[in-house]
């Protein structure tokens, strides 16, 4: 999963071996090296437990099955995977899937790098409202700007308009346990709608800064440039201790 999505984000190629990409500010990113499987456009892969967007993690894992081995063989790939990840019993092999890459790829890719990322992850908080992986050879001063204007924007729409559904569907509920479940959705959505407000806001003070990377100075120092916009800061950094 972890050299899928390096495929994603452009590091990788299923097309070549070894290095695809691993220069700075995303210049002289070539997308003809990618083959089959091109690598993100914009070098930005939402992961999210909810499938707001059809180019997110999970998503684009299950494309990344189906060029590396077949489509005849994609349902069985997942559930190996699902399998090896430990599956609920109550959960598809994208809900597995989803849920590790939401919940605990971050804090293994962590370990792999030893605190030092070269994936790094965006959070909008603990609601984890939205989540975006950004490999740091792609991060260019325009990233920030491109997460608002294609992930985050769109998605605080796509939270209201569930809202509100989830009002007009409470109200045509025949039960009360279905009442119950529909509104214990949407509290949790109007949590994760005002981190996403509160997000949003430092995401545009931080992309106004069209902040610029200097690899030579390290990841450590390169992280802690973006406030609390990125998730494990003081894992990363060291804090102020250090």
């Amino acid at each position: 999963m972890s050299y899928a999505i390096g495929c994603m984000l452009g590091r990788y190629s299923l097309a070549e071996p070894g290095l695809a990409y691993a220069s700075s500010g995303n210049t002289g990113f070539d997308a003809s090296r990618y083959g089959d499987f091109p690598a993100d456009e914009d070098g930005i892969i939402p992961i999210t437990e909810t499938a707001w967007f059809s180019d997110d993690a999970a998503n684009r894992f299950s494309e990344f099955l189906k060029v590396a081995w077949s489509l005849e063989a994609l349902k069985e790939n997942l559930r190996f995977v699902a399998d090896s990840l430990g599956a609920k019993a109550n959960e598809t092999p994208m809900d597995t899937i989803r849920r590790y890459l939401s919940r605990d790829f971050y804090k293994d890719h962590l370990k792999t790098y030893k605190k030092r990322p070269i994936y790094w992850l965006f959070s909008s908080g603990k609601e984890k409202a939205f989540e975006c992986l950004v490999y740091l050879h792609r991060y260019n001063e325009s990233t920030l700007s491109r997460m608002r204007m294609e992930y985050v924007t769109p998605l605080q729409g796509r939270v209201s308009a569930r809202i509100e559904q989830l009002d007009r569907d409470i109200q045509a509920a025949s039960t009360t346990a279905a009442q119950k479940k529909l509104r214990v959705e949407q509290e949790k959505l109007k949590k994760q709608q005002a981190e996403l407000i509160k997000f949003d806001e430092e995401l545009r003070h931080y992309a106004d800064k069209r902040i610029k990377l200097d690899l030579d100075d390290g990841v450590k120092v390169n992280y802690g440039k973006f406030g609390n916009l990125l998730a494990e800061v003081k894992t990363v950094t060291g804090g102020s201790d250090e």
